[in-house]
Order: C-alpha cells, then structure tokens, then sequence
C-alpha cells in the first residue's frame, strides 16, 4: 500500500514501543492505594495521567495523587522496551519530516523513548506541551505544526482510540492503527506493527501482510 503524506506522527505508548506491562502495574497499585475499586488503566490507553487522575479523585487530592502516579511510572519507565519495526523505521525518516505526540509528561515520555533506545526528535510534543489530551486535537496540532506543515499533509500512527478521535479532530489525512488493539478503533487501515513500513517525504510504503483491516 502507497500513501502520499508529507510528514508522519507517531503516539509512543503501543506505537513505538512497549510499556504496557509496567503501566498497568504502576497504576493498578495506584487505585489500590487511593481507594479506587474495579479500575482498569486498559480503558483509558492514550489519555493524559493528570486529567485520568483528576477524573478519579478531585481537584482536593489531585496534586499528591498527580505526584505519586508520576512517581510509581518514573520509577518502572526503565523497562520500556521498542516494538517491532520501530527503531529501524525512525533512523530511516528524513529528520524534518516526523515527530512524536505522546501523553506522557515530559520526563517520563523522554525516559521511555531513550529506554527504548529511539532517536528523540526535536519536535518532541508532550503531555506537557498541550492545555489538552488526547482525545482534544491540540497534541496532533502542535506536532505538525511544529513540523511546519498542515495536520492535512500528516498520517498519523496510534494504537488507542483517544489518540484515534485525537487525530481525527486535528484534521490529519488519515490514521493508521497499530497492533490488534487498534482493531477496537476507528483508524482507516490497521497494521499489525512497523515492521517493512518506509517514507521518503513523500510516499509511505506498507507491506501488504502487514494490514490487518482496511
């Protein structure tokens, strides 16, 4: 499959690498601790902490609850590990033509991109970055833009549903699913990981036993 885009940006979390073992620990122990009962942080994939955190306890309990879950993920981002196709297909991309938009706060999202050992680009936007979340558009917008091109020219890669609606309202040119948890989204095409993928700054190549849905 052939796409025409000018630039790509990518989610972190389930895109480009694996750190979901370590997230739903860390927060399974966090509802435990702050009293929240049949919590599942699978629900609410792609989502800001700071605005899940304050859903769940108020704005009363919010900064301890806020510093702690920041904390517990800080701690276990050293385990993040790249999925496949991710680090090959990043140092391949023309340097001014892709970036990443993750909801991690900026420490934390850094942490697992150098853990995982991509390259970190230098229009990095992060959860820190936005007044906004995923599922809002602001992360998608700021990342073209600071690409220094419309959300239009742009194909995003995203593995939840928030980031999904997330990109979809910045106005990209279309969304691509990674992984069998994209499946449960409403991204236009569903591949199962980078693997093979290739862009040149104008044409972004997909194997075709790697689409899953289309």
């Amino acid at each position: 499959m052939i796409i025409e885009a000018k630039a790509l940006l990518f989610d972190n979390d389930g895109v480009l690498v694996d750190s979901h073992h370590s997230v739903d620990h860390c927060w399974a122990k966090w509802a435990i601790e702050y009293g929240i009962e049949g919590f599942s942080i699978s629900n609410h994939y792609g989502t800001r902490a700071q605005d899940l955190v304050l859903s769940l306890v108020g704005q009363e309990r919010f900064e301890e609850a806020n510093d702690r879950i920041n904390a517990l993920e800080q701690e276990s981002a050293h385990e993040t590990v790249p999925l496949p196709g991710a680090v090959e297909l990043l140092i391949s991309l023309p340097a001014d033509r892709w970036t990443i938009c993750t909801s991690a706060n900026p420490k934390l999202g850094l942490a697992r991109i150098q853990a995982a050992g991509l390259p970190v680009p230098k229009q990095l936007v992060t959860g820190g970055d936005v007044e906004h979340g995923k599922p809002a558009p602001d992360p998608y917008l700021l990342g073209a833009s600071r690409l220094g091109f419309a959300p239009a020219d742009c194909v995003v890669f995203e593995d939840a549903q928030a980031g999904v609606v997330s990109a979809k309202a910045a106005g990209v040119s279309m969304v691509i699913g990674v992984s069998i948890r994209a499946l449960d989204t409403d991204a236009e095409i569903v591949i199962e990981d980078l693997e093979g993928i290739s862009f040149d700054g104008v044409q972004l190549v997909i194997p075709e036993d790697k689409i899953l849905r289309r």
